[in-house]
């Protein structure tokens, strides 16, 4: 388990690295420059900011002092905000980020995972095609429209919720409903298909044969196995609902890191965009290293097969 754990650990380290230098090139590869913007930008303060922040120098001079920095878990200033570092950032929108997605995580596993169990219970019956009928709506309707619809009726129609910020409780209901709503139709959906395709096994079949009881029959066996696909797919899912979306805060006007992103792309603010990316992608790493480490407990046949590798 160790030296599984310890490989891992050194793909992600190779993995982040080959992030970070797709990055740095791609964004130095763009035309122009993060200041080319500037209205009325004379060419000596143009120079002037480029030396303060190293941007003559060549590309590989650069390229190694930003991954210094990496290493000192410094991903630079920005070059939009004066004296403003790209971790600073990060660190401001990361707590609006943070309790709406971990506010959505709740949701999808306590309404995703319970609905997918009713529908697979009452296969062909009306819990069965309520749910699924809901699960579609909410998988086929994109998440803006979602968010644009409740807002106007909500917030701008019936006043029920603020139209923007989370000064309050009720701030985060529609926030975290556009967030959630597609996931929690994806899970009840996967949940329900796997729990189905679990429930037809021959060890179902020859626990029901034992006598066992019901509950302890789909709990002990069948959930537990039929939660495989499901946790594979929440290890993305929580790493998108921990660093939010850029939509939702767009249209909700919330100060989180995916608002911070789509503004540094408009403002061309090179380290922004390599550090909220960089960023994304460890939180990514770190959500698909926890699934793995599930696997162990979930399935003990994938411990034995790790143990003996």
């Amino acid at each position: 388990m160790y030296s599984y754990l310890l490989h891992r650990l050194g793909m992600m380290v190779l993995t982040l690295w080959a992030i970070v230098t797709l990055t740095f090139f791609l964004m130095h590869a763009v035309p122009g420059g993060p200041f080319v913007s500037e209205r009325m930008l004379a060419p000596e303060i143009e120079a002037a900011l480029n030396a303060k922040y190293g941007l003559d120098q060549p590309v590989w001079q650069q390229y190694l002092n930003y991954l210094s920095g990496i290493l000192r878990l410094d991903l630079g200033p920005s070059f939009k905000y004066p004296g403003v570092s790209v971790n600073s950032m990060i660190a401001a929108g990361l707590p609006v980020t943070l309790s709406t997605g971990l506010l959505a995580i709740i949701c999808v596993v306590a309404l995703g995972v319970p609905l997918g169990i009713v529908a697979a219970l009452n296969r062909n019956r009306w819990p069965d095609t309520t749910v699924m009928m809901i699960a579609t709506l909410g998988v086929a309707i994109p998440s803006y429209v979602i968010s644009t619809v409740t807002l106007y009726v909500f917030a701008l129609r019936l006043g029920w919720v603020p139209t923007f910020g989370l000064d309050n409780w009720r701030g985060y209901i529609l926030p975290v409903f556009a967030l959630s709503g597609f996931w929690i139709s994806f899970i009840s959906r996967l949940t329900r298909s796997s729990l189905l395709e679990t429930l037809e096994q021959d060890y179902m079949t020859t626990a029901r044969a034992k006598g066992l009881r019901k509950g302890q029959i789909l709990f002990k066996h069948g959930l537990r196995n039929s939660l495989l696909p499901v946790v594979t797919v929440l290890g993305p899912v929580v790493a998108n609902l921990i660093t939010g979306s850029f939509v939702i805060e767009q249209i909700f006007a919330l100060p989180g890191i995916g608002r911070h992103f789509v503004l540094s792309i408009t403002n061309r603010d090179y380290t922004a965009i390599m550090g909220i990316t960089i960023f994304y992608a460890a939180i990514l790493m770190v959500m698909i290293l926890i699934v793995d480490l599930l696997y162990v407990w979930l399935d003990p046949r994938i411990k034995l097969s790790k143990a003996s590798a």
